[in-house]
């Protein structure tokens, strides 16, 4: 199968920095969640609010706003289709799995997120 997509990433890398398809795709998505709302230079709505709300109680009004936050997030990256999203709370963070489609393939895949304050970029 040709290459559809292809960039670099410096994270997590030793000596290899090239990265294609579904992983640029899906590291695009990490950058994505991993600023905070507003953070970003001339793009109020670029960002996470997830951050946020690591120690706020997960009651239905707080899981809501995880779950919109994260399919405006999905939405905003065309090459996947969000298929699911499990929100699991933890002790000091919350844990977010995700389902996804990479759409150019119709390959499915999940991605686990922590938002937690040993993970907190802040």
């Amino acid at each position: 199968m040709p290459i559809l997509y292809k960039g670099f990433s410096t994270i997590n890398r030793v000596k290899k920095f090239r990265i294609t398809d579904i992983e640029l795709v899906k590291q695009d998505l990490l950058n994505h969640f991993s600023i905070r709302k507003g953070e970003k230079l001339m793009q109020p709505n670029f960002g996470s609010i997830i951050w946020g709300l690591i120690f706020e109680p997960i009651d239905s009004q707080t899981r809501q706003l995880i779950i919109d936050d994260v399919t405006r997030i999905v939405n905003y990256e065309p090459r996947l289709s969000l298929q699911n999203i499990t929100i699991i709370e933890q002790e000091h963070g919350i844990q977010i799995e995700l389902d996804l489609i990479f759409i150019p393939t119709n390959q499915t895949t999940s991605l686990n997120l922590q938002f937690d304050q040993n993970t907190n970029p802040y």
